[in-house]
């Protein structure tokens, strides 16, 4: 969870990067994991390579360390995707908000974590749809 909240808070610092600037290792781990990514946009979070793509009419996004070890993986999904227990929720603390966005986000370690976003924040829950955090935008 410390990871995912680490790479979450450094997703304001991003620069985008062209992908001849990218690491070797990083492109090769990327295209031999994502052979059939679409529209590939890089940036730099610190130590850390993000590429945004898709797949198939799928966003996602891919977090690399700068030997091509994948820190995480946000794939997007449709809100009706999400744990139920979410929209318990979403009901009783953000009455009449619409989910705008969701995700599954999987860490390196291979925990699961979901996102969920609503007017000017991403709700952060558990694998199981319990509340972990507000993050404002």
């Amino acid at each position: 969870m410390l990871l995912v909240a680490v790479l979450m808070s450094t997703l304001t610092y991003a620069q985008k990067m062209e992908e001849r600037n990218i690491p070797q290792a990083v492109k090769t781990a990327f295209q031999k994991a994502f052979p059939d990514a679409k529209e590939v946009k890089w940036e730099k979070e610190n130590s850390f390579f993000e590429a945004n793509f898709e797949v198939n009419e799928t966003d996602y996004s891919v977090i690399f360390d700068a030997n091509g070890n994948i820190m995480e993986t946000e794939v997007e999904i449709e809100p009706h995707q999400l744990p139920q227990n979410i929209a318990h929720y979403l009901a009783q603390h953000y009455k009449g908000q619409k989910i705008k966005e969701a995700a599954k986000i999987t860490d390196a370690k291979g925990v699961v974590t979901y996102e969920a976003e609503i007017k000017d924040k991403d709700l952060i829950f558990d694998e199981k749809g319990n509340f972990i955090k507000e993050i404002k935008k």
